[in-house]
C-alpha cells in the first residue's frame, strides 16, 4: 500500500480522466484544471466542483453536492479511490488524457 503524494497526483490529475471501477459500473472524474473537476457517477448523476491537492490526497467540493477528502492508493498493478474512513470506493481502470466523456461541457 502506498498513498500518492502531491507531485503524482498532479501528474496523473490535473487534465486527465479518471475512469473508476465501481464494482462493475464506471464512474468518470475530469480533472479540468488544478481545481475545477467533473464527475459522472453510475446511475447518471453529475458533479461539477472545485478540488484542491493536498499532501497525501485531495479535496473537492461538489457544486449542490457532497464535499469529500480521497486519497489514491497505489499496489502493484492497481490504483484504488480510498475515502476517508480508509474504505476502499473504487479503482482505477484506466486514465484519459482530456475529456472524452465531455463532462466539462
Amino acid at each position: 500500500m502506498t498513498i500518492l503524494n502531491r507531485d503524482t497526483l498532479a501528474i496523473i490529475m490535473v487534465g486527465t480522466t479518471h475512469v473508476i471501477d465501481m464494482g462493475g459500473k464506471n464512474a468518470f472524474v475530469h480533472y479540468e484544471t488544478a481545481d475545477r473537476a467533473h464527475m459522472l457517477l453510475p446511475d447518471g448523476t453529475r458533479f461539477h466542483g472545485a478540488w484542491t491537492l493536498l499532501d497525501d490526497g485531495y479535496k473537492v467540493e461538489w457544486k449542490d453536492g457532497p464535499t469529500g477528502a480521497w486519497k489514491l492508493d497505489h499496489t502493484p498493478g492497481a490504483i484504488d479511490y480510498i475515502d476517508a474512513t480508509g474504505a476502499a470506493r473504487g479503482r482505477i481502470s484506466r486514465i484519459d488524457f482530456g475529456d472524452p466523456q465531455r463532462l466539462a461541457a
